[in-house]
């Protein structure tokens, strides 16, 4: 499928539901005579490593060629100010909001960008014929490094990629249009905020300077976008690993921080490695085959040193520090010494084996939590409660957003399907998840944090998936449809009251959740309701 570039002259009008205020505010500033378009890498390089702020570092991209690049492009480094993650709080949905009061602060913020040049870049959300989505963002000279970056993590509109669209079949739906103002400013909302109307494929980005608000941005319309036509939304990693006697495929749903893409780009001794991509995808409901939405990766910096091999796929990098070597070359500092949440786009080169669309049928998802009272892994053995644990997803808050001072970041905290960028009913996620239960695909949750108070070591998560494929792994069943792996040190005891005690608190919290989402957009359909209650009666 692809979005519709343009109208006939007998569909342009207001009964036309393509068409909303929104949208005619933000599509129309793209139209006005300060604007400029950057269609690809090449141009936006040579703007953003003359921008104000932009350190030309030492280290070459490799292959640049491959990327749209020229040969010898060099890394560039970019420092935000105080915030260096996602800022949640400050998103706003039309259709949830006073949509009068925010549309009046998009014109407003439209009109404060007349006398600035602006950057209208073009991208590709969805890398197939199957699912292809063409964004359009508009950014302020100032700020040229956002669009580099924009246009390095999503397709750049090459030969290529313009043909498979061109051959795609047009679904009723508009291009996406994404209007941003990093310098706008508002007493009201000193962090920023970012619009959505999703259901006319259009956001306004103000006030903020992060990329990954731009990234997750222009993923949240293209999620939106597949959830309306037969797609489940995915913000997790899928791989193959494939023998002479496996064909499987593995797709892992977390939050930053919870190994998502550390389980995705694991390399397997006994398996051929396929990724297809580490955090944005979406599976079809009619063949389970999945497409990627993004060709590069955003990747934290944390763990990989200055000196680590995997920077030779480094494009950009954010908010990390710089320094001179012994022979005068500058060399980004790493491992969050600056700040937390250092990020770098890296090329999708890095992945030995890379692929589009996997054609193969989803095998197996595995929900990444962070929840004490749970094994390293878990077995779920019925659709129902299978999606049901998706969207009562546990884990902590990390480095990659910024949280309000009254928010405690150790605290747990449920994300439905790991996905905080949803437009749509969560509803709507829970009948699609539950829908690829019901055909065939197994459903496992991997404990990344602590059981009790023993932490679950990497090495072990890794086996753990291996012993999956393998179907190597003596279960044992726990309560209801659940099973438990038999792992020295990481057995559940039924026989201590206080674990059984702290096992039913966590269950009657993801009650809890529940309830408080009543009456709202969130608001779960009753059998999610009842599944819970059954397995608190049970403990």
């Amino acid at each position: 499928m692809a979005t519709r570039e343009y109208f006939k002259i007998d569909e342009i009008s207001v009964n036309n539901p393509l068409f909303s205020p929104m949208r005619a505010t933000i599509e129309t500033a793209f139209y006005r005579n300060n604007v400029e378009l950057v269609t690809t890498p090449k141009e936006a390089y040579k703007l953003a490593k003359n921008s104000p702020g932009t350190i030309v570092t030492s280290w070459e991209v490799y292959n640049p060629e491959m990327l749209g690049l020229e040969r010898g492009t060099k890394v560039l480094l970019f420092n935000d100010g105080a915030v260096t993650g996602r800022y949640a709080a400050g998103r706003r949905i039309l259709g949830t909001s006073d949509d009068n009061k925010y549309l009046e602060i998009v014109r407003e913020a439209v009109y404060n960008t007349r006398y600035k040049k602006m950057y209208h870049g073009i991208s590709f959300s969805g890398l197939s014929e199957e699912f292809m989505v063409k964004n359009h963002i508009l950014i302020p000279q100032g700020h040229e490094i956002l669009l580099y970056n924009w246009l390095l993590n999503f397709q750049y509109p090459s030969q290529e990629y313009e043909s498979m669209y061109r051959k795609s079949f047009r679904y009723n739906e508009g291009d996406i249009y994404i209007f941003v103002d990093p310098d706008w400013k508002h007493p009201d909302f000193p962090l920023g905020l970012a619009i959505f109307d999703s259901e006319h494929n259009c956001a306004a980005i103000l006030g903020m300077r992060y990329f990954g608000e731009l990234k997750k941005g222009t993923l949240t319309l293209g999620w939106g976008i597949a959830n309306r036509n037969g797609f489940v939304a995915c913000h997790g990693g899928i791989k193959i690993l494939k023998n002479e006697k496996t064909d499987f495929v593995a797709a892992f749903f977390g939050l930053s921080g919870s190994g998502k893409s550390t389980l995705t780009h694991t390399k397997h001794s006994k398996y051929d490695v396929t990724v297809l991509h580490d955090d944005a995808f979406i599976i079809s409901t009619n063949s389970l085959s999945s497409v990627a939405l993004e060709p590069s990766y955003f990747d934290k910096t944390a763990d990989y040193p200055s000196n680590s091999e995997d920077n030779k796929y480094l494009l950009s990098i954010q908010n990390c520090g710089v320094t001179k070597d012994e022979n005068g070359n500058l060399i980004p500092v790493m491992e969050d010494l600056r700040n937390g949440n250092g990020r770098a786009i890296k090329s999708r080169l890095w992945s030995a084996n890379r692929v589009d669309k996997f054609d193969s049928p989803i095998s197996a998802i595995f929900w990444l939590m962070k929840d004490p009272t749970l094994p390293p892994i878990v077995k779920i053995d019925s659709p129902n409660m299978a999606s049901t644990m998706g969207a009562l997803l546990t884990t902590k808050r990390t480095s990659a957003e910024k949280l309000d001072n009254d928010v405690d970041p150790n605290a747990l905290v449920f994300e439905p399907y790991a996905n905080p960028f949803r437009t749509y009913p969560l509803k709507e996620d829970y009948e699609k998840f539950k829908f690829v239960f019901e055909k065939g695909v197994q459903c496992y949750i991997l404990n990344t944090g602590y059981f009790i108070n023993k932490k679950v070591p990497k090495h072990l998560t890794i086996q753990l998936v291996e012993d999956v494929v393998e179907n190597n792994i003596e279960w044992v069943k726990w309560f209801g449809t659940f099973y438990f792996a038999k792992i020295d040190g990481f057995l559940p005891n039924m026989e201590d009251r206080e674990y059984i005690e702290s096992l039913k608190k966590s269950f009657l919290k993801r009650k809890d959740f529940i309830l408080s989402k009543k009456g709202t957009r969130d608001e779960l359909p009753e059998e999610v309701l009842e599944a819970i209650e059954q397995i608190i009666g049970l403990l």
